[in-house]
């Protein structure tokens, strides 16, 4: 898919969880008229190539997008090799995510009706877990979830999962990073909310534009244990994903 001039980006930051001031990006549809959507960087932080191709698709669609940066607002790098990390999925990542959506729903530019929170990866399972229902997410704040190749292993294990909004999960079938059968699983306990859409041939990153496959080592967390995964594009995924994800958003009602 060939994509016009690139969305412009306002920094912007806003009060985060005990007291952290959250730096994000934030890309205004000219006339917005989707959900605005939150977009959840990796372990790796912000990745420009990929942030902005879906910026301009949104933006072109009518969404407003805001990418917080979880790790650079705390002073950290990439944590894609470190174990133990401080900025975890279901900690700090879960509440940026949720003082985020608050922040961009109560703004002028924003259409009602609830958010769209997206993610990528470690992002990406950030959606599963600020996504959740839970007692401490505000209703309605959600009106569609997103999530390329997240870590499924983790909500898989909890019986009471579910999501608080229909969710989109778009996976490789070769993701070696994170793997394609816990997310199976998990969409397969709740077929009415979760949509999964497995791509065959496809790695971890397999959206992100013009980027050849490679190896990647010394990661903290693979399919394997053994800290090597491969990541890169791959065409088809990309174009159908770039497609199916406006599709989808668009047909999400307005959540009152």
């Amino acid at each position: 898919m060939l994509l016009a001039s690139p969305a412009l980006a306002d920094d912007v930051t806003l009060p985060g969880p005990g007291g952290v001031a959250l730096k994000a990006k934030l890309f205004r549809a000219e006339k917005p008229t989707g959900p605005s959507v939150i977009a959840l960087h990796g372990c790796g932080g912000p990745y420009p190539k990929r942030d902005e191709q879906w910026a301009q698709v949104l933006t072109e669609q009518g969404h407003t997008v805001l990418f917080p940066d979880s790790f650079g607002s705390r002073g950290l790098g990439s944590q894609c090799t470190v174990k133990n990390r401080t900025v975890t999925v279901s900690g700090l990542r879960r509440d940026d995510a949720i003082a985020a959506a608050k922040w961009l729903a109560a703004q002028d530019f924003t259409p009602p009706g609830g958010v769209a929170l997206m993610g990528w990866s470690n992002g990406a399972s950030v959606v599963l877990s600020a996504g959740r229902a839970a007692p401490d997410l505000p209703p309605n704040l959600f009106r569609a979830l997103v999530a390329f190749y997240p870590g499924c292993s983790t909500p898989l294990k909890n019986a009471d999962w579910k999501p608080a909004a229909p969710l989109l999960i778009l996976i490789g079938e070769d993701d070696d990073w994170t793997p394609a059968a816990p997310c199976e699983a998990l969409a397969g306990r709740t077929p009415s909310l979760v949509h999964l859409v497995t791509y065959p041939g496809a790695f971890h990153d397999f959206d992100v534009p013009d980027t050849p496959v490679r190896e990647r080592t010394g990661l903290a967390f693979t399919a394997h244990n053994n800290g090597i995964a491969h990541a890169g594009t791959n065409p088809a995924a990309r174009d159908d994903a770039l497609i199916r994800v406006t599709a989808f958003l668009e047909a999400m009602p307005v959540r009152e």
